[in-house]
């Protein structure tokens, strides 16, 4: 993941099906910290912030249009 991710798709949930759900697109919260131990901070289904391997995610480039609206959503 790059510091310009934004956005990812959930590709595996094991261990973690109440927190997300595969092929879903999740909100990428920078995290510098995290990122040197191939984690990501992502809003999860809770709503919440939480940390989780790069693995169970791919990033994904949206249109800056598209990218914008749901930031601002």
């Amino acid at each position: 993941m790059t510091a310009k991710t934004h956005f990812v798709i959930c590709i595996d949930n094991t261990d973690y099906e109440a927190s997300l759900i595969v092929r879903k697109m999740y909100e990428v919260i920078p995290d510098p910290q995290a990122e040197k131990d191939d984690m990501i901070r992502v809003i999860d289904e809770s709503g919440e912030d939480y940390l989780f391997h790069t693995s169970h995610f791919m990033p994904i480039e949206l249109p800056i249009e598209v990218e914008r609206a749901l930031i601002a959503a």
